[in-house]
C-alpha cells in the first residue's frame, strides 16, 4: 500500500474542512436570537475578574458603555482602573468595600459596604430601563463573595438580576457562586486551578498579574 502524497493529504484535509464548515453554517443559521446575558465567572482558579475585564475591554472596543461596581476590592489599586479612566465617556466605575473581613476585622462595616455596592449596582441597572439605556454592560466584580458570606439577601439579588433589562449584559464574578445564581445565569464559566505559584512556589501576589 503506497503512502499518500502531500497533495492527497491536503485534499483530504480540505474536504473535511469543507464539511465542517457546512455543518457549522447550518448550525449558525438556527441561532437568530439576541439578548442581554447574565454571565457568571466562578471557581477556585485564577482569572475570573481578569476574564470579565477582558469582556469590558471588548465592549469598549465595540463602542459600548460599561458600568462597573467592585465589591470587596475597594481599597486595592488594581491595574485596570487607570486604563479604564482613559475612557470616561464609556466607563463608570464605582468601588465598594475595604478588602476581605480578615483585613477590616469589622463584619458590620463589610455588610454596609456590600449594601452600598448593591445600591450602586441597582442604580446602574435602573438607568438601563427605558428608551435610552445608560449602559450596555455592567460588571459586578466579586459580588459572589458578598453573597457567599450572606452580606446581601440572595433571593433579592437573584430576583433583581432575573428582572434586568432584556438587552443589558451583566457579569458577576467571584468564587463560590450560589446555586440559585448559577441556575439563573445564561452563561457560567468555572475557573479550575491546576497550579498556582502562591501555593506551590511561595510567590507573592504580583503587580500586573494579580492586581
Amino acid at each position: 500500500m503506497s503512502e499518500k502524497t502531500e497533495d492527497e493529504i491536503n485534499e483530504r484535509a480540505n474536504e473535511k474542512a469543507r464539511k465542517r464548515k457546512e455543518v457549522r453554517e447550518r448550525m449558525l443559521a438556527t441561532k437568530t436570537q439576541e439578548k442581554g446575558l447574565l454571565i457568571v465567572h466562578t471557581g477556585k482558579g485564577k482569572g475570573k475578574s481578569t476574564a470579565a475585564f477582558g469582556l469590558v475591554m471588548r465592549a469598549i472596543g465595540n463602542g459600548f458603555r460599561v458600568g462597573i461596581v467592585q465589591f470587596v476590592k475597594g481599597k486595592w489599586q488594581t491595574g485596570e482602573r487607570p486604563v479604564l479612566e482613559r475612557f470616561p465617556d464609556q466607563v463608570e466605575m464605582r468601588v465598594s468595600g475595604e478588602g476581605f473581613t480578615w483585613d477590616t476585622q469589622d463584619r458590620a462595616r463589610d455588610i454596609r459596604a456590600a449594601q452600598a455596592g448593591w445600591a450602586a449596582a441597582k442604580e446602574m441597572i435602573e438607568a438601563c430601563r427605558g428608551a435610552k439605556p445608560r449602559y450596555d454592560m455592567i460588571l459586578l466584580d466579586e459580588l459572589n463573595i458578598v453573597l457567599r458570606y450572606d452580606y446581601l439577601p440572595l433571593d433579592e439579588v437573584v430576583a433583581y438580576l432575573n428582572d434586568k433589562p432584556k438587552d443589558l449584559h451583566v457579569i458577576v464574578t467571584g468564587r463560590n457562586a450560589k446555586p440559585a445564581l448559577i441556575e439563573a445565569a445564561d452563561l457560567v464559566t468555572e475557573m479550575t486551578q491546576i497550579k498556582h505559584p502562591f501555593r506551590e512556589q511561595g510567590v507573592k501576589a504580583q503587580k500586573g498579574i494579580e492586581f
